[in-house]
């Protein structure tokens, strides 16, 4: 997942891609299978993977959650996310953005990582998002450009297309001056930092109460 936002750039991006003289960036996978396999990417619409250390802690948070789980990377650009996800993992990752290049790249570096375990949709990401054909998902990471109101739209169709599954995951980053976001109640907030410009957070998704109820059991049982 990579980030398009207007004004300058975080200090610190340049750590996990750069733009090349011919218009393109770097992507060094950071753990997993394919750790510090280097990926290249077009340097469209300013776009910049999430930094080395903000992926690092996600996939901290989530290391007893990935192996086996369907993901979704939505905005997915450099697909530093969904890619990381993968080579940690995860059996499905479906990578979704709007730029024909950068979808073409994404398709480009599964078959250079030779990978059948990426889907790639190249779609408005509202639209996308406004009529689920496909089963919901186990985690979702979410890295739109900042201060466009993004959230606002697309947290309300994650909700009422029921995208995540009880008890998934939801992964946001977002700009740090940015300090109420407009989560849907079913989400409870299970960790939150803050790295310069970026903050970023992990939701899970409440069971259903006879999802809940029988969860309980299960853990009480001796």
């Amino acid at each position: 997942m990579a980030r398009r936002k207007p004004g300058p750039r975080k200090s610190g991006a340049g750590a996990s891609g750069n733009a090349g003289q011919h218009g393109s960036g770097e992507l060094r996978i950071i753990g997993g299978d394919w750790r510090s396999r280097k990926l290249r990417f077009p340097n469209a619409g300013g776009v910049r993977p999430s930094p080395a250390r903000i992926r690092e802690t996600l996939f901290n948070w989530l290391s007893y959650h990935l192996a086996g789980s369907d993901c979704l990377d939505l905005f997915s650009g450099s697909g530093a996310l969904g890619l990381e996800a993968l080579s940690r993992g995860a059996a499905q990752v479906t990578l979704v953005d709007h730029t024909p290049a950068l979808a073409q790249a994404l398709r480009e570096n599964l078959r250079l990582l030779k990978s059948e375990k990426g889907t790639v949709i190249c779609q408005d990401i509202e639209r996308f998002l406004s009529h689920r054909q496909q089963a919901p998902f186990d985690i979702i990471f979410m890295d739109p450009p900042f201060r466009q109101g993004w959230l606002d739209k697309l947290f309300p169709l994650l909700e009422s297309e029921h995208w995540v599954k009880p008890r998934g995951w939801i992964y946001v980053e977002h700009e740090s001056e940015l300090r109420t976001l407009p989560a849907p109640a079913s989400w409870e907030l299970h960790r939150q930092k803050t790295a310069g410009q970026v903050t970023y957070n992990l939701y899970r998704v409440k069971a259903e109460p006879e999802e809940e109820q029988t969860y309980s059991t299960h853990v009480r049982s001796p």
